[in-house]
């Protein structure tokens, strides 16, 4: 028995390792592809993301990946250095779902980039503006996706439902709604349902920007869930379509929509505000801007350009039959006009693009458009600007070189500016964002910091930190009870159990013993529903991952001890045995993957202190230069400077810690041979002490580097020990039916 089990245990450790060796091979192939597009994306200089996108802690990323299959996109995040990235942000439009389903809230959804600042309306968590009773939701807050600008007018709606006492005042409105657009009009259908009363007003018609987008173009990825109508949308959705769905729902909600009324100014205070409108004033208690921000669309700068040939959309591609047409523009709404043009009229269309690609648009639509210019349908302009608009022609600057196209009209599809004077006129105060997270606006002055739009993720943490308590008392609960039933029992030496009146109802193949044990497998079987939360989309609205993450863990940690109590805290087979040090160490593997594998930094935890030694040895270098030059070897000292400022190695931890007692002898040797090359012996004991600190923090950034990469392989471990689980269950339940143990078929 215990050859053959030896010989067991061989195969099985070779079968493990064989599959854990090529799920890290798997690994590492998906973290190069993903390197290489983000080393792509910097060198193309694609690696500034538009607006709203999310960044990732890698001190906090454990590596679920659920993020990266949660992009409606496709792939737009990747895996480098062990985390996950935003590899391709031309394309992020900013969905969020990749936050929504990070089970550690590793990654956040941020304004700008310290590159690139996006400039906005400051808003509180419940999207009021500095002027108190205005509120400021969707694209001109930043939130250009139709999804995310209906959640937030279903939020702000949610809000005023509870902050507004229900009076009637002749004249007066709730809320007034500027816009009615996907904000304005989930905002109406949310005071609906919350007993408010409002005004819609719209400067253009019901639908707001959409209604001015392109025929058939596909404007929704995602559903959404709207009150007193149901959900709407679907994961591909024609403008056409929306509209329709929109209509039926202003229609069963009863809303009356104000259209050509265009809003030019706001009077009085939270309470008693005063709408100005060109159809007339409308008294109301709150404002919601929930404008868009193609109503100042972004203009060109060039000559010619206010002729009537030049519009900033495109509505019927029919109109262009037989004319010459010019499309500036590189993201998705310049390429679907020119698309259009070229599919559904026989119009002589040219697209102009200062880019030397297209990077801020869907694959799709570039596959496309290159297949039509292959085609000649389309003439591609890449590297171009408009420098001059006339009658009958446009003047271009092409690779810096003037080229006249003859021309009838100009489509500009740049994008929209956001209406600043107008904002300003309503007192509504403006910031430009660097990188700032969503969850951390800056405060609106005189009130107290609080997270943009975030009243939600408020309520969802609340709703975790709930969960996770329930199942703590429900754990704790079980345990308690297993223990009472039996405690006289387990104290008992092994010896003397047999001679016990619990002895039969107890022991392992008893029959609370057994049902424990059933109980127990099916309980620890669930710990995989968290796995195929992340994998299956049919459950990805069922509860937050955070929740499905809590529920995993609180089954990771109970299964051993209920399994304990299964076989009554004693070891009486090789399979049994095998089995619950499987248990063991998958729970243990996952206690590294989801506590310490965060504990590590990435970027050592000290990076000011070591960038502020540095640029002490910079200033420290430049004190030595003149002095190195009449010293008989300055080689050395320079070779020294280098080695302490070069980056921190990375290396395997074992061989980190054979290198260092080597290191560091040899690093003294090296400093006690440059003792004579320094004037005084007080420059001499500086530059030691600083480089002594320097080549400390070099070795810990080292030490985290090696210790990280060691610990990013816990998921292979986790993965291929918790399926080697599964089969030592299946066979320890086999057996124990092969035996006579069928107490769940009594």
């Amino acid at each position: 028995m215990d050859v053959s089990f030896t010989l067991g245990l061989v195969a099985t450790t070779s079968i493990l390792i064989s599959a854990g060796a090529v799920m890290l091979f798997l690994r590492h192939r998906r973290q190069a592809q993903d390197t290489a597009a983000w080393n792509l994306a910097v060198e193309r200089g694609q690696h500034i993301p538009a607006s709203l996108h999310p960044v990732i802690d890698p001190d906090l990323c454990i590596g679920s990946l659920s993020c990266l299959k949660a992009c409606p996109e496709g792939d737009i995040l990747g895996v480098v250095n062990g985390a996950a990235k935003l590899i391709n942000p031309t394309r992020c439009i900013g969905h969020g779902r990749c936050a929504l389903e990070c089970p550690v809230g590793a990654i956040r959804l941020v304004f700008g980039t310290s590159e690139r600042g996006v400039d906005l309306p400051e808003v509180d968590e419940f999207f009021e503006s500095s002027r108190r009773g205005v509120h400021v939701v969707g694209e001109l807050g930043g939130m250009g996706l139709i999804r995310n600008a209906t959640v937030q007018g279903l939020q702000v709606a949610e809000r005023l439902g509870k902050v507004l006492e229900r009076r009637q005042q002749p004249g007066v409105v709730d809320v007034a709604i500027v816009g009615s657009g996907p904000a304005g009009l989930a905002t109406a259908l949310g005071c609906r349902a919350a007993g408010l009363t409002f005004r819609v007003l719209e400067q253009g018609t019901a639908g707001g920007t959409v209604a001015n987008y392109p025929r058939q173009k596909l404007v929704m990825t995602e559903a959404v869930e709207l009150p007193l109508v149901g959900k709407i949308g679907k994961r591909q959705i024609s403008k056409e379509e929306l509209l329709g769905m929109w209509t039926k729902a202003i229609s069963k909600a009863n809303i009356q929509i104000e259209e050509r009324t265009q809003v030019t100014g706001i009077a009085g205070e939270d309470g008693r505000f005063t709408v100005e409108t060109t159809q007339g004033p409308v008294q109301a208690r709150k404002v919601v801007l929930a404008a868009g921000r193609r109503g100042t669309p972004r203009k060109l700068g060039a000559l010619g350009e206010e002729l009537p040939k030049v519009s900033y959309r495109l509505i019927d591609p029919e109109q262009y039959e037989g004319c010459r047409v010019l499309v500036v523009g590189g993201g998705d709404a310049a390429l679907e006009a020119a698309i259009q043009l070229a599919e559904e009229s026989d119009a002589e269309v040219a697209l102009s693009y200062r880019g030397e690609e297209f990077g801020k648009c869907r694959d799709a639509n570039r596959q496309k458009i290159h297949a039509l210019a292959e085609k000649r349908r389309i003439r591609l302009l890449m590297k171009s600007q408009v420098a001059e608009i006339q009658i009958d022609q446009v003047r271009l600057e092409l690779g810096g070189k003037p080229l006249v196209l003859p021309n009838d009209y100009v489509i500009v599809c740049a994008g929209g500016e956001l209406p600043l004077e107008f904002l300003k006129k309503l007192g509504v105060g403006l910031k430009r964002y660097h990188g700032t997270a969503l969850g951390e606006a800056t405060p609106v002055p005189g009130r107290p910091r609080v997270s943009r739009g975030s009243a939600r993720e408020s309520a969802e943490d609340r709703k975790s930190r709930r969960l996770a308590l329930t199942l703590f008392t429900i754990g704790a609960l079980i345990i308690a009870a297993l223990a009472v039933v039996g405690w006289e029992y387990y104290l008992l030496p092994k010896d003397e159990r047999r001679t016990s009146v619990l002895h039969d109802m107890l022991r392992p193949a008893g029959i609370w013993g057994h049902g424990v044990g059933i109980i127990a497998t099916l309980f620890m079987l669930s710990n995989f529903l968290y796995a195929v939360r992340k994998r299956w989309s049919l459950l990805k609205g069922i509860s937050s991952i955070r929740r499905w993450l809590i529920f995993h863990q609180f089954v990771g940690f109970m299964s051993p001890v209920v399994i304990a109590f299964h076989a009554a805290f004693q070891s009486n087979n090789h399979l049994a045995t095998a089995t619950a040090g499987s248990l063991l160490v998958v729970v243990c593997t996952g206690i590294v993957g989801r506590f310490v594998y965060g504990l590590v930094p990435t970027r050592d935890g000290r990076a000011e202190e070591y960038a502020d030694i540095v640029g002490r040895f910079e200033r420290l270098k430049s004190r030595l230069e003149p002095t190195l030059k009449h010293v008989s070897d300055p080689k050395a000292v320079r070779q020294l400077l280098e080695r302490a400022t070069a980056p921190a190695p990375r290396m395997w931890l074992l061989l980190l810690f054979l290198r260092m007692p080597f290191d560091a002898i040899s690093t003294r040797l090296r400093i006690a041979q440059v003792r004579r090359m320094f004037p005084s012996r007080e420059d001499y004991r500086a530059f030691r002490e600083d480089l002594f600190r320097l080549l400390r923090l070099r070795t810990q950034v080292g030490f985290y580097k090696s210790l990280k990469r060691l610990l990013s392989g816990w998921r292979v471990f986790h993965a291929v020990l918790a399926i080697f689980l599964v089969v030592m269950i299946a066979v320890h339940i086999g057996i124990s039916l092969y035996l006579g143990y069928g107490w769940i078929l009594l």
